[in-house]
């Protein structure tokens, strides 16, 4: 991914909360699909997956390793900007 994070819309905020079971509104299908598979590829394929979907793949690296990923999540959901 490039150093410039991709903007993350609070819809998809919500459904990668749900994903992680920390509120949230669960996605579609498909959404639910791209979720799981982005938690859980390595690292090349997650890169290859952040090329087409730069907004879910970011919003899931916040959650699984930044350390106040899921407050960033919570504030994008509840339309504040992240700090």
């Amino acid at each position: 991914m490039s150093t410039n994070a991709p903007t993350i819309p609070a819809e998809t905020a919500r459904h990668v909360l749900a994903h992680f079971g920390h509120g949230g509104v669960l996605p579609g299908r498909f959404g639910v699909q791209l979720i799981t598979l982005i938690a859980s590829a390595d690292r090349q394929t997650t890169a290859r997956l952040a090329e087409v979907f730069p907004a879910e793949a970011e919003a899931v690296r916040m959650a699984q390793y930044d350390e106040d990923g899921i407050a960033k999540l919570q504030a994008i959901a509840n339309g504040r900007a992240a700090a």
